[in-house]
Order: C-alpha cells, then structure tokens, then sequence
C-alpha cells in the first residue's frame, strides 16, 4: 500500500479522534491532518502542560487538552472528559523518546547502560501509552470501526534486529509492541470493531531523529505531514483481523 490520500473512507462520519503528543512533529501534523478531513468532527489534542505555548482552548475542530503520559491522573481526567462526550473512533499515540539532554542519548555498547536512563525510556516509550490504553480502548466506539494505534519504531523488532546498539531505545519500542499486542486480544473480546495496532513511521524529519539522518537513503526522509497522511492511510486501510499488528508507513507488516 502506497497510497497517502487521507479519506478515511473506511471509518463512519463525524469521527471523533485524540492525538496523544501533539506538540511533537508527527503530532501535530497528524492533528492538522485529522483537522483537515472533511469526516472529522473533533480532534482532542493533547500534550504536556509546559508543551503548549498558550492555554489550551478548542479552534475549529481541535480541542487542545493537557495529558502527561507519565502522569496516570492526567490520563484518567482526560478520560473522564473524552468519555462525557462520547465515544471515540481514533485514538493515535505519537509519544517517545530517543535522547532528551547529555544524560540521555542513544547507546553504542552495554558498557553505557544506565539504570535511570533506561527507567526513563520505558517510562515514556512503554508505560504511558499502556496507561493510555489502559484508559482510552474502553472509549473506543463499538458501532463501526475504531482504531486505537501508538507510534513505535522498526528499531523495536526484536527479529530485525542485526546492528545492536541503542539498547534502551529498542527494549522500549519492543516492550510497547508486546503491550499493544497483548492489549489487542482482550479488546478483540471486547469489541468486535475495534483494532489495536503498533505503527513505524518511517524516519521522519523531527527533533528525535535529526542528529541520526545523515545516512537516511534519499527519499526516505519525510516531512511530517507526509508522515501523518501515510500513518492515516495505513489505519484507513487496516481491519479486525490486522489487530495486534505491527505496520510500517507503507503498509507492510514488521516482524516482532
């Protein structure tokens, strides 16, 4: 699958959606995206608090919301909220971390792991979107499809792997693609229209890969808003059956 025209086609009308990291490149485009299609009623837009530049409010169709992935509370306010309005058709996790400081930086050798580094790492690779899950599936609608998808990375697949390094960074993204696998089995029983997948977004042109693009083959670097409309298209594309699933932005299915 090729194809990045964003329809949607696959999903009811007046969809409801929440895009969990907003304030970050795929994020945001993926809000504005979502914002764009002519089936989408509400976009729920979330980030930290010090992440947004001015107080949250709702603009046309997006309703910016505060939610820390590390926080469990703000998950569950949110939730409350989300749930009073009604439910929910998307539900997109585009969280993680690669490096943050000087004190987090991406792993060459077992001789630089570090217990608090890598605490850090699961804590926002792993734990916050399974707190969101935790939260959010039971929302997801069970009249039509629904999706409920975070953002992982090929670098996750445990069979894929043949370079080493990036310890952290790896174990998070496979520790999440276990938890969403797992979550996709008592969701299926459930709900028969709803589907949990783990997504690759390719490499994208953000802060998180920017000082690691140099040896990105031509063409494979995206934008951010082709980023977005590819990883909505995938979703588009996706049934029951794909659920606890890992995709790549092409739609092609990862190895674990």
């Amino acid at each position: 699958m090729t194809s990045t025209s964003l329809t949607l086609e696959s999903f009811g009308a007046d969809l409801r959606a929440v895009v969990v990291g907003a304030n970050g490149g795929i994020g945001a485009a993926l809000v504005s995206a979502l914002a764009a299609s002519p089936r989408v009623a509400r976009v729920y837009a979330t980030a930290r608090p010090a992440a947004w530049t001015s107080e949250p409010g709702s603009q046309h169709k997006v309703t910016r919301c505060q939610m820390d992935v590390t926080d469990e509370q703000s998950i569950v306010e949110l939730a409350a909220r989300c749930r009073q309005d009604g439910p929910l058709d998307i539900v997109l996790v585009a969280t993680g971390v690669l490096h943050d400081s000087a004190d987090l930086q991406p792993e060459k050798s077992w001789k630089s792991l570090d217990g608090e580094a890598l605490a850090h790492s699961f804590k926002v690779n792993a734990i916050g979107p399974a707190l969101v899950a935790k939260h959010f599936m039971a929302l997801l609608t069970s009249q039509r499809k629904s999706v409920f998808a975070v953002l992982s990375a090929r670098v996750g697949s445990i069979e894929d792997n043949r370079l080493g390094g990036w310890h952290a960074y790896r174990a998070s993204k496979a520790a999440l693609n276990m938890l969403m696998r797992t979550c996709s089995i008592e969701l299926a029983r459930r709900n028969a229209n709803a589907i949990c997948v783990s997504l690759h977004p390719g490499t994208v042109d953000t802060a998180l890969s920017r000082p690691f693009q140099t040896n990105v083959p031509a063409g494979k670097l995206f934008p951010p808003a082709l980023a977005a409309s590819q990883l909505l298209a995938v979703i588009d594309h996706l049934d029951a059956n794909a659920s606890g699933g890992f995709y790549a932005w092409d739609g092609e299915r990862i190895p674990f």
